[in-house]
């Protein structure tokens, strides 16, 4: 098993800067990749970004050289860094953690919303 706490989020305004933590506690010597998704009412879960075990990262065309996402040697902590904040932006972000076998791991949760 592996728990997923986020912190971070809040209201800031468009241009704005703000940075998304989620500590990972459990069996982590199994996690393959730590990651971020955000979702919006009516809409699919998407990916934001995501880091695996070698250190390779993935990022949705959207948040491309805005976003940046690093986590610590043991993948106890994974850190979403994002700067030029847009409305489109807004969302609930959800930290996940993919095992080696394919299991996944979801936080709860934090609100992300970008407006002035």
């Amino acid at each position: 098993q592996v728990q997923l706490v986020e912190s971070g989020g809040g209201l800031v305004q468009p241009g704005g800067s703000l940075r998304l933590s989620c500590a990972a506690s459990g069996r982590l010597f199994q996690t393959w990749t730590m990651g971020w998704h955000r979702q919006t009412p009516g809409n699919e879960r998407e990916l934001v970004a995501q880091v695996n075990r070698d250190g390779h990262t993935n990022y949705a065309d959207s948040v491309k050289g805005r976003f940046t996402i690093s986590r610590d040697t043991g993948m106890n902590t994974v850190i979403l860094q994002m700067n030029n904040l847009k409305p489109e932006d807004t969302a609930v972000y959800q930290c996940n953690v993919v095992q080696f076998g394919g299991t996944e791991y979801w936080g709860q949760g934090t609100q992300v919303t970008v407006s002035s």
